[in-house]
């Protein structure tokens, strides 16, 4: 008993080290996708786009999730509606993505 207390005590110290935006959150493991704005654009969007940043331990953290990156990388210049996702795997790595609809 006292192990498995020590164990839960170092999960929950550890997911706060390498965290992703997420509306929930999971202390082993999280793989979330969510809205995170929306347009008034009529017609169907045709490409996507997407832009992440990477986390190791809350320590290194490298990427650029820009709005410019997403949009250039799906060749979008118009923005219909934006989604995120976050991955997160006991605090060590963590992953956080734009993902851009549009035109």
């Amino acid at each position: 008993m006292k192990k498995l207390f020590v164990l839960l005590a170092a999960f929950s110290l550890l997911g706060g080290c390498a965290t992703a935006m997420s509306p929930v959150t999971g202390i082993v493991y999280s793989n979330v996708t969510a809205p995170l704005t929306a347009t008034a654009a009529p017609d169907q969007p045709q490409r996507v786009g997407r832009a992440s940043v990477r986390s190791i331990l809350g320590i290194i953290a490298t990427g650029d999730a820009s709005i410019n990156t997403a949009a250039r990388n799906g060749g979008i210049r118009e923005i219909h509606y934006v989604d995120y996702e976050s991955q997160n795997f006991f605090g060590i790595l963590a992953e956080f993505t734009v993902v851009f609809y549009g035109n």
